[in-house]
C-alpha cells in the first residue's frame, strides 16, 4: 500500500462520494477508483459500500480509515520536523476561523501576522465549528479559532479571550433610549437568530431559551427570524424587524462613540451592554485557539497567539 492510496480512502470517507474525493485529491475519478480497488484487493476487505447516491464506509473500513489518517499525519509530521530544523516559522500556516469571528478578527490579525512573521503567511478557511473540527482531524488545516464549547476531540487548546455579548436594537425602538439592558427585558421581543450550524446561535439560545420557540402565538415572544450572517442580521435590526445579540468585536467602533460620528452618518442600530439580571451573569463566549496534539510547529502556534494578542480587541477580556 502507498500513502497516496491511504489519502484516497480518507478523502472518500470524508466526502462520501468518489467524484468529490477525486476532485479534492486533484486526480481523475477512474484513477482514484482503481487505486482504492487495488488497496481493497491487497487487504482482502471491502472498505466502502457503493450505491447510486452515496458511498458508505463499512464498519471495518472505518477502523482502517482512522488508522490511515493517523499514518498520513505521522508522515506529514516528518516533513514538519525537517522544517523545524531550518525555520519553524517558514511556510504557510493553515488557519480555520468560525463565521462569527473571522470578519471582525482577521483584518487586524492578518496585519499583525504580516508585521511579525511575514515568512509565515496565513492560509485562511472560514467555516462552521463542526466542519473546522473535521478539517483539523483530517489534517486539512493546522489550527482553528473557535468559541467554546465544542466536542472534546483530543485537541490542544489555548484560551485567547472572553468576549461579552451586546444587544442590538433598532434606533427607533424604546430600548434605544436605554444605557444598558438585561436578558429578561429582551424576552418579549422579536428575536433575530443566525441559522442552524452557527455556534453563536446556540450561545444566544443559552441566554434566552425562549427564543427557540418558533411560534407566532407563543407567550412571551412573538416570533423568531433567521439570517445567514451577523451582518445580515444587523441589517434586519436596522430595518426594524426585531432585536438580536451580537459579540462585542462585531460592534462598529463608531457605534459606541457617537460624539465622534459625523452629523451626516446616521445610524439605524443601537448597541447596548447586557448587565446581570437576577443573579445571572452577563452572557459571554470564550474564544480559543485549537490544534492537533501531533502538530509539531509549536513556534508557529506561539507566533500566531502573539499576533492575536497584538490586535486591539476592544471590549474583550484577554486571557493568557
Amino acid at each position: 500500500m502507498t500513502l497516496t492510496e491511504l489519502k484516497y480512502i480518507v478523502a472518500v470517507a470524508r466526502e462520501k462520494h468518489f467524484g468529490r474525493a477525486a476532485d479534492a485529491c486533484f486526480v481523475s475519478q477512474p484513477t482514484l477508483s482503481v487505486a482504492i480497488k487495488k488497496l481493497e484487493e491487497e487487504l482482502e476487505v471491502k472498505l466502502f459500500e457503493r450505491s447510486a447516491n452515496e458511498v458508505a464506509v463499512t464498519s471495518l473500513g472505518e477502523e482502517i480509515v482512522r488508522q490511515a489518517q493517523s499514518v498520513l499525519e505521522q508522515a506529514a509530521s516528518i516533513k514538519e520536523i525537517a522544517k523545524r530544523g531550518k525555520d519553524p516559522l517558514a511556510g504557510p500556516l493553515r488557519l480555520g476561523v468560525i463565521y462569527t469571528i473571522a470578519p471582525y478578527l482577521l483584518p487586524a490579525l492578518v496585519r499583525q501576522n504580516i508585521k511579525k512573521t511575514p515568512q509565515m503567511p496565513l492560509m485562511l478557511q472560514e467555516n462552521f465549528t463542526v466542519k473546522l473540527l473535521e478539517m483539523l482531524r483530517t489534517g486539512e488545516i493546522d489550527c482553528a479559532i473557535m468559541a467554546e464549547p465544542f466536542p472534546d476531540t483530543g485537541l490542544a487548546t489555548a484560551p485567547l479571550y472572553d468576549e461579552p455579548f451586546m444587544a442590538a436594537v433598532p434606533s427607533n425602538h424604546p430600548f434605544a433610549a436605554l444605557q444598558q439592558i438585561n436578558a429578561e427585558e429582551l424576552k418579549n421581543e422579536t428575536m433575530l437568530l443566525l441559522g442552524n450550524g452557527h455556534c453563536f446561535r446556540d450561545h444566544v439560545l443559552e441566554v434566552c431559551p425562549e427564543f427557540a420557540r418558533f411560534s407566532s402565538h407563543a407567550e412571551g415572544i412573538r416570533k423568531s427570524f433567521e439570517g445567514s450572517s451577523l451582518e445580515t442580521i444587523k441589517h434586519m435590526v436596522a430595518a426594524g424587524m426585531g432585536v438580536t445579540l451580537v459579540p462585542r468585536l462585531s460592534v462598529p467602533k463608531e457605534a459606541l462613540e457617537p460624539q465622534k460620528r459625523k452629523k451626516s452618518e446616521e445610524t439605524y442600530v443601537r448597541y447596548l451592554p447586557i448587565i446581570e439580571a437576577e443573579g445571572v451573569a452577563p452572557p459571554t463566549r470564550r474564544v480559543v485557539l485549537a490544534w492537533r496534539r501531533s502538530f509539531t510547529r509549536y513556534e508557529a502556534i506561539a507566533a500566531l497567539r502573539n499576533a492575536i494578542y497584538a490586535c486591539e480587541l476592544p471590549g474583550v477580556n484577554r486571557l493568557s
